[in-house]
């Protein structure tokens, strides 16, 4: 007891970390093996790189980084050719085996390398700038190998939550390396830790390749394609002009960043040169920076980043550096010209203070801030083009702009040697650096000017993707949003582009719409006009009564005069009732005279609420319908036990109006009527009403949870009537809606699964999804589909037993072709159930060639799948799915079920053993071809049928009795009394005369 206790309590502790750091379950150990990874490999390259920067500063100085830059540029791009060669021509683990050998074993051969010659000459210095220039190499390599693992291990929910964690490894191994650098040197020297970053470097390599076998469902065997032309007959690739005009300045923002990392790395290397002139110094220097550095970018990624984000916005976060770095370089060059400080300080020391203080905020806001956001920078991006852009951006224009900042850098240098010639050494110097400064000032207000511009086009397409459906609110700047509707809204767009914004502004923030859409009032179009004002009637605010009243001044139309009059009522509770009175009067348009009257019926004095029941009496009574509607629309004001709602509502759910039965059913809702609430749920059976009913029962909230379950678990209901249930619960949108939704999921099978699948596929947000995973769990998911593939087994050993050339007839052609639809229906639904884990355009691409008659498209679905899919019976999955003889996809099963050859009526019983996961018609075949070959049937199977929702079932069953078993059939005929479908119902008739029952 003792031992299980304390299991249970390790258990209890991992989940709360979990918790803490936002993680699920199934995700602790992948993300922490990854973590380790990642954390490995960044103290061997951080250690690499401070020991190769002091002994690259050593030789040639910081006026041979610009040749280092130009070079890496081209190095880059080739290593990323080269990775994508692997990737395409081996599997992955073969590649993370050799991507870790090429980062590790060159370093031995470099340390060999600076033995030769005792430290001096050609050889060692040709050694030292090509150990300078493969730690780019090391660095491009690392990322890719961990960018690709993490994509693999991750679905691309999972990676929001996991990937920053596991990036978080370099901030640490900042810390751990910073620190140990120290150490290191004084025990093994500065040459030997380089070995010790080659010892690292496998470490992390080795916990890689063994993740690699520990998810290797992960892992494909076959090399990885590249599925953007794969998937490209299903994701359009075009780009409008607003898309163009945000991939610009998108390039810019990037390119302009690397830039400014360059022209600082540059400045501060250069001022470690000059004054530090011991290579052991500059190494100690560079490890006790980097510790300090690392602690400050944990405490700022794990504490600040995500919060500094959220409140400021993504844009203001993205100027933060810029603006950083132009404040301090400008002060920088204010102390070094006037020494306004009063310090005593020369020149060269505050320089060198200077340019340290920017190369500490330029990499603790660039690794922490920076790298936060720029993940939602490419998130307005369609779907199908975004992997392709941000490929172009980080891995083309940033390794294009390091060489030719290389080349700026080097003429630079030059033009300062030649105008600062006449000074001594450490002048000169001292004057270049004050103008590199002056440059990084420079370039980071231009940097701060493209994120102005990036903000433009990103809030145009934010706007964009959010009316095509593309995009959820949950990560995006909701400031620079709204700022984007107000110019839509002020400037001369075209009357639909308005509503869009109107309707967004809704969605995103109603609750304050009336700040933007008061002002604006006077100037929108009558249909504007009202689309606003029922907007604003969802939080009514007397600061923008002012706006209103000029609005009704203008003489609206009489919907907008209405809703106007509405919210002045509603935004003034102290408004005497007097200002309505003269609306109720007969001459008054319907539309205004309801809404009076309903108003005075909330607050007006006993004598005014008579006087509004007498207005309200006449409408509900009126020959004319639109009277009728609005008075209807009216009684929603009215007291639950009045007159008004006791007399008149059971008569207007009669009326012979559809437009005033719907708002009856809206009245209904909006009162909370709980007496009528079955008329809610009778009003989805008829076409006429059911969009009115749906919208009524989602607007009761959780409060219509219990009413929609109680239609949606009766068997005995329409499947259509049931989908409607189903799709109300998910419009409620509620955790309690959607739980009961994913409890459905779990108990139902055929038509109902799939549709409650894509019910929950549609909730917008991914709301669906997310509670899917949360409640369920991948692992539950993976359970699903395992399912599915059980259910298959049995199906194909079904067809196997009950081949055409032994078992004959049209009942047998029947359920042949009733099991050839289940097979499909399950691949349908697996499909469904892989959606919830994986990217929609994919599996969609996957679904289209899979249909495909040609083998080459079924080839491309199938690569899809196993290039997207890491699925525990993913390889299981892909063999059933190719077209191959039933034999053979059945011993691709043998792993979840073998097969067991069966005679054809213990077959037949077998299925109907299994009838509640069989469809109807296939039950309902299964029982005319045991008519037809006289098999026996158990009489548990012949009772469920008879009782079974589906009358074709229950037909089929009585069918069976009448031949296998007149007297069994005399005997159950009574189960089928009064059955409710007239033609059962007439077949019982017909054999109790058949039959002589009763005599």
């Amino acid at each position: 007891m003792k031992t299980a206790k304390s299991v249970r309590n390790s258990g209890d502790w991992r989940q709360q970390i979990l918790k803490i750091v936002n993680l699920r379950p199934e995700e602790g150990e992948r993300t922490f093996l990854m973590f380790a990874c990642y954390t490995l490999t960044s103290i061997g390259l951080l250690w690499l790189e401070q020991c190769t920067i002091a002994l690259f500063l050593e030789h040639f100085g910081a006026e041979g980084l610009p040749v280092i830059y130009v070079a890496s540029a081209l190095m880059g791009s080739g290593l990323g050719i080269i990775y994508s060669w692997l990737q395409n021509n081996f599997p992955l683990k073969q590649v993370f085996i050799v991507i870790a050998l090429l980062m590790a074993l060159p370093l031995v051969l470099f340390r060999v390398g600076l033995e030769l010659g005792n430290g001096s000459g050609i050889i060692v210095m040709g050694v030292v700038f090509t150990l300078r220039l493969w730690m780019d190499a090391e660095e491009v390599l690392n990322d890719l190998n961990s960018q690709v693992a993490a994509n693999q291990l991750f679905n691309i929910r999972e990676i929001k939550r996991a990937y920053p964690i596991v990036s978080s490894g370099l901030l640490l191994g900042d810390v751990l390396s910073g620190f140990s650098l120290p150490v290191l040197l004084l025990l093994i020297g500065l040459k030997n830790v380089i070995l010790a970053a080659a010892v690292m470097i496998l470490l992390g390599g080795s916990v890689l390749l063994y993740l690699s076998n520990r998810y290797k469902q992960a892992f494909p065997d076959t090399p990885v394609r590249e599925l953007d032309e794969l998937q490209s007959n299903y994701a359009s690739k075009r780009t409008g002009g607003t898309l163009r005009r945000y991939i610009i300045p998108l390039f810019a923002f990037f390119v302009l960043g690397e830039l400014l990392f360059l022209l600082v790395e540059f400045q501060y290397l250069g001022e470690l040169e000059r004054v530090y002139p011991n290579t052991d110094e500059i190494a100690g220097f560079l490890g006790l920076f980097s510790g300090i550095l690392g602690i400050c970018e944990l405490a700022t990624q794990w504490f600040v980043s995500s919060r500094a984000v959220e409140r400021l916005g993504v844009f203001v976060a993205a100027m933060f550096l810029p603006v950083s770095l132009s404040i301090l370089g400008f002060f920088t060059i204010l102390l070094d010209v006037t020494n306004l400080g009063g310090f005593d300080f020369d020149g060269a020391q505050i320089l060198f203070v200077g340019v340290i203080v920017l190369k500490f905020f330029d990499e603790l806001l660039r690794y922490t801030l920076i790298a936060g956001i720029e993940p939602f920078l490419f998130q307005p991006l369609p779907a199908e083009i975004r992997s392709d852009i941000q490929t172009q951006v980080q891995g083309i224009a940033e390794p294009l702009s390091t060489g030719l900042t290389g080349l700026g850098i080097l003429s630079a240098v030059w033009i300062c040697g030649k105008v600062f010639a006449y000074l001594p050494e450490e002048s000169a110097r001292v004057a270049q650096g004050g103008i590199f400064v002056g440059a990084i000032v420079l370039f980071s207000i231009v940097w701060a000017t493209s994120a102005l511009f990036l903000r433009q086009s990103y809030v145009s397409l934010l706007v964009q993707s959010a009316e095509h459906g593309r995009l959820g609110f949950g990560s995006v700047d909701l400031n620079a949003f709204k700022r984007a509707i107000i110019d839509s809204l002020d400037q001369e767009t075209a009357d639909e582009d308005k509503r869009s914004c109107i309707q967004l502004l809704e969605r995103i923030d109603v609750a304050n719409a009336g700040e933007i859409l008061a002002p604006r009032l006077v100037k929108l179009s009558p249909d504007l006009q009202y689309l606003s004002m029922k907007v604003m009637l969802a939080a009514p605010k007397v600061e923008y009564l002012g706006h209103v009243q000029r609005l009704i001044e203008c003489k609206p139309s009489l919907d907008v005069l209405a809703s106007a009059l509405r919210y002045i009522w509603l935004a003034q509770p102290e408004l005497e009732t007097h200002t309505l009175k003269p609306y109720l009067n007969e001459r008054v348009d319907p539309m205004v005279r309801g809404t009076a009257a309903g108003l005075i019926l909330r607050r007006g004095t006993a004598d005014d609420r008579k006087e509004a029941t007498a207005t309200l009496e006449q409408m509900l009574t009126s020959n004319r319908e639109k009277e009728r509607v609005i008075g209807v629309q009216a009684l929603q004001e009215a007291d639950e036990q009045s007159d008004l709602s006791q007399f008149y509502i059971p008569m207007l759910l009669q009326d012979e109006s559809a437009r005033v039965r719907c708002a009856l059913l809206e009245a209904i809702a909006a009162k909370r009527l709980t007496d009528y609430y079955p008329s809610l749920l009778k009003g989805l059976y008829y076409r006429s009403t059911r969009d009115a009913a749906k919208q009524s029962l989602v607007k009761l909230g959780d409060e219509a949870i219990a009413l929609l379950s109680s239609v949606a678990e009766d068997i005995h209901k329409p499947d259509f009537i049931r989908q409607q249930a189903w799709s109300a619960l998910a419009e409620i949108g509620s955790p309690t809606a959607i739980t009961m939704l994913i409890q459905h999921l779990l108990t139902s099978w055929g038509t109902a699964r799939r549709n409650l699948l894509r019910i929950l596929l549609k909730i917008p947000g991914d709301h669906g999804i997310e509670m899917v995973l949360e409640q369920i769990g991948r692992s539950g998911v993976e359970t699903l589909i395992e399912q599915e593939l059980l259910l298959l087994d049995q199906v194909l050993a079904a067809d196997l037993d009950l081949p055409a050339d032994g078992i004959t007839g049209r009942e047998a052609d029947l359920l042949r072709s009733s099991l050839k639809g289940m097979q499909a229906d399950i691949t349908d639904r697996c499909f469904l159930i892989m959606k919830l884990l994986y990217p929609f355009n994919a599996i969609q691409a996957a679904i289209l060639n899979l249909d495909s008659d040609s083998e080459v498209s079924i080839a491309l679905g199938l690569e899809i799948l196993d290039n997207t899919v890491d699925l525990p019976q993913k390889q299981i999955l892909l063999r059933v799915l190719e077209r191959r003889p039933t034999r053979d996809r059945l011993n691709d099963l043998n792993d979840l079920m073998p097969y067991e050859p069966l005679e054809a009526g213990d077959r037949l019983r077998r299925l109907l053993e299994l009838r509640h996961f069989l469809s109807d018609w296939t039950l309902a075949c299964c029982f005319h071809l045991a008519r037809e070959q006289r098999w026996a049937v158990s009489r548990e199977s012949t009772l469920v049928g008879l009782r079974h929702p589906s009358s074709f079932v229950r037909e089929s069953v009585l069918a069976y009795l009448k031949a296998a078993s007149p007297r069994t059939c005399l005997e159950l005929l009574p189960v089928l009394k009064n059955d409710p479908d007239p033609l059962v119902a007439a077949q019982v008739d017909r054999l109790k005369i058949e039959l002589n029952y009763g005599t």
